[in-house]
């Protein structure tokens, strides 16, 4: 876990825009973070995404054009992100989203290196025609 876990940053204004698909977060220790919706949602802190313990994290592919539906507090400290894939069991705590924000590049890095070691690709398959 990283130390931006022991901030306590709190959000000051969240804005979803759906058209860009992304989701900008100023918080108040002065971050403001631009984290697209292909990356919530391949680090969405779920269980189906992250697994019940330490290295059983899955990989998501072909999220290239996933986009957020919306948005729902859950109580003071947290926002359930609805995806237009229906994904929607990650609860992204105020301080996931603070981490995920500060190392975004690691995490989008590691991320791709991911999909290329197991031959997977950001774009959706291809659909069968017939």
């Amino acid at each position: 876990m990283s130390d931006a876990f022991s901030t306590r940053a709190w959000p000051l204004e969240i804005r979803l825009k759906k058209e860009e698909r992304v989701l900008e977060i100023d918080f108040d220790d002065g971050q403001r973070f631009r984290l697209p919706a292909e990356l919530l949602r391949v680090e969405s802190p779920s269980a189906e995404v992250q697994g019940h313990g330490p290295g059983q994290k899955q990989i998501v592919a072909g999220r290239r054009h996933v986009g957020i539906i919306g948005l729902e507090p859950v109580g003071n400290y947290a926002v359930r992100i609805r995806f237009d894939d229906l994904h929607d069991t990650g609860i992204f705590s105020w301080q996931y989203l603070h981490d995920l924000g500060t190392r975004q590049d690691e995490a989008w890095t590691t991320y791709l290196k991911a999909l290329d070691a197991k031959g997977l690709s950001r774009d959706p398959p291809k659909r069968q025609t017939g």
